[in-house]
Formats: C-alpha cells, sequence, structure tokens
C-alpha cells in the first residue's frame, strides 16, 4: 500500500529519501486567501458603472459581484430573500423607489462621515438608510418656434389659460411625474396640487401618451407646444449623432422652472447597505468611493445626469447652472399615494 505524506510534515532534508522508498510526496498547501467582495444589486446598466466597479477593485481589492436588473424586481427579490439575501447594497433610481426600498425594510442606517459630508443633506434619507448619487431635473421644454409667454416661468404656470390644447404629457402613472406631484404636494398642498394636476389636465394637447423622449419629439415637430421631461433625455439627444435627434434639439428650448423662488424639481439615483448585508463594511466603503471625485464623473455621465458632487460635465453641462429644489428628495415617495389619488381625480390618464 502507498502511503501519501503531505511535504509540511516531512523535513527537507528526508524528502529524496521517502521518494526513493515509494511514498507519495506532495506539496503542503494553505487554504486559499477569502477574497474581500461587496455584492451589488443593481437598477443601472450602463458601461461606465463596469468601470467604477473595476477601478474600485483594483483600489482596494474587493471584487464587486453585480446582478442587474429592474428596480421593482431587485427590491422585491430582497425582500424576498430576506435574512438570508447575499445583497450588500442596492443601488436604483428615482427617490420614489427608494422610499419603497426603506418601507420595505430593504435598508439598513448608515452613519458615515464621509457620506454626510459629501451628499447634500435634501439627497439622501434623513436617517441614513439611502443616499443620492446622482440627480436630473425635470424641465420645462416648449417649441423653439412657437415661444413661451414670457411670464410661463413655473410648473404652477403650465395651468394657465393661454397654454389651452398645447402641453403634451406622459402618463400619471410614470414614477418622474408622481414625484413631480409629490413635491407640489409638500409645498402647497394635497388640494392645491390636485387643482394644479385638473388645470394642466384642461390644457392636453392629446390624451398622455409616450415616454419623455416621445414628448421631446412632439414638442420639436410641433405636434404640442409644451411639456416637461428629465435633462438626462436632453443630454441623450444632445450626445447622439443621429441627425434626427440633432433636429429634436435645434427644435425646443429649454427652461429650468422656478428659479425665482424654490428652484427646479429635482430627482436622484441613489443607494443603500441592504438590511442583511453579509459584506457590510465593504458596501460601506464601496458606497463612499461612488462620491469620490472621479466616481461621481462618471456616475453621473453614465446617463447624462448631474452629479451629486461637484460640477456638470458631459452634455447636459450645456443646459447652464441652475437652482434647485431643496426639499428632502424623501417626501417624493412619502407623497406618492396622495398623488396618485390626486391625478385620478384630475382624471390625468
Amino acid at each position: 500500500m502507498r502511503m501519501t505524506i503531505s511535504m509540511r510534515t516531512v523535513p527537507a532534508s528526508v524528502v529524496l529519501l521517502l521518494v526513493a522508498c515509494g511514498f507519495v510526496v506532495t506539496a503542503g498547501t494553505e487554504p486559499p486567501p477569502v477574497q474581500e467582495v461587496v455584492n451589488v444589486y443593481s437598477a443601472r446598466h450602463y458601461d461606465t458603472d463596469l468601470q467604477l466597479y473595476e477601478r474600485f477593485t483594483e483600489d482596494t481589492g474587493i471584487k464587486v459581484n453585480l446582478i442587474e436588473g429592474g428596480s421593482d424586481g431587485l427590491i422585491e427579490r430582497i425582500v424576498n430573500e430576506a435574512e438570508f439575501s447575499p445583497a450588500d447594497m442596492l443601488i436604483t433610481v428615482d427617490a420614489g423607489r427608494l422610499w419603497r426600498a426603506a418601507r420595505e425594510g430593504v435598508f439598513q442606517n448608515v452613519d458615515s462621515d464621509v457620506l454626510n459630508a459629501r451628499v447634500p443633506a435634501h439627497l439622501r434619507e434623513p436617517d441614513g438608510l439611502w443616499f443620492g448619487l446622482s440627480k436630473r431635473a425635470r424641465v420645462i421644454v416648449y417649441n423653439r418656434a412657437q415661444g413661451l409667454p414670457d411670464d410661463i416661468s413655473r410648473y404652477e404656470d403650465l395651468v394657465d389659460a393661454r397654454l389651452q390644447d398645447k402641453v403634451c404629457m406622459r402618463s400619471s402613472g410614470n414614477i418622474y411625474n408622481l414625484s413631480l406631484l409629490g413635491s407640489l404636494i409638500e409645498h402647497h398642498g394635497e388640494d392645491a396640487a390636485q387643482q394644479w394636476a385638473t388645470g394642466v389636465v384642461a390644457n392636453f394637447r392629446r390624451s398622455p401618451q409616450g415616454n419623455d423622449r416621445a414628448q421631446l419629439r412632439a414638442v420639436a415637430a410641433g405636434e404640442c407646444d409644451v411639456s416637461i421631461a428629465n435633462t438626462y433625455y436632453i443630454g441623450r439627444f444632445m450626445a447622439s449623432e443621429d441627425p434626427a435627434d440633432k433636429a429634436v434639439v435645434d427644435s425646443i428650448g429649454v427652461l429650468f422652472p422656478n428659479q425665482d423662488d424654490r428652484g427646479a424639481h429635482v430627482n436622484i439615483s441613489g443607494a443603500g447597505v441592504a438590511r442583511h448585508a453579509p459584506n457590510r463594511a465593504n458596501a460601506v466603503r464601496f458606497l463612499e468611493y461612488l462620491t469620490s471625485d472621479f466616481a461621481q464623473r462618471l456616475f453621473a455621465e453614465g446617463n447624462n445626469e448631474y452629479p451629486v458632487v461637484g460640477e456638470a460635465t458631459g452634455p447636459v453641462a450645456q443646459l447652464g447652472i441652475f437652482k434647485e429644489d431643496a426639499v428632502n428628495a424623501s417626501v417624493l415617495g412619502a407623497n406618492q399615494a396622495l398623488a396618485v389619488m390626486a391625478f385620478d381625480k384630475a382624471g390625468w390618464q
């Protein structure tokens, strides 16, 4: 019978003798090192995000394991996985979805001096459940040839009778419109917000249809004169090499609303550390990394958004500097149910 002996248990001086006697000598091996990881569930799907993950691994040695999906699906998955979830972090878009994830118990509190210093207070959940990482403004877009009446400068002005039969919008069920109306509820109350929704419906050129890109094309083509859209959609048209997209940009004007009072409505992409994160310290470190100057530029440019730290870069920088509404982003989700009721009562389909 042959016996196998590990070299770790045999003095080097007798190894040759053991071999000569017919023993099988194997090299002793240490247990493989456990690689540090962070498991990220992300609703963002951009090549620039992958560059960030690779750079983070190069700088820290922590490998980013990525699972991609839709925001609602990822939230449901983490909830269903419960305490067995491998998720360390959830990255998603829109404050309403971040609020929903927090309400479902997806996140845990994080108290980080880095995050508290770098992320503005109105762009993070008050108890540290999630933090904004990029932002976009919801702006008024108008047909450049038709122009706007001189005193149309606020969201509230979209009810003006001079805009009757001139306004195009996407559906009321869209999360971006729900968040906008949620901000109006916060500033003016439920009754005033519902009256605003009713007034905008009275100015509709057509029934709500299409996404933000469809609204931009409709305004550019003169199918309607006025709409609202997120700035990153405009940025995509600006960055496009397609002549049709360039024609859209040349045919529209962009107005940042409410610059003389509270500022334009902004929404965010953001992230939080999962409640049952098995690699919590790595998740916090990665979240802090995403607020670094390098990461902020790539994270924002990946979707033509604005960074939460520093100045805008990419196509949207051409739209200029604007004043933003400083209402805490968490209220956009908290007021979502009220926004749904207001839209329904107004007949905004």
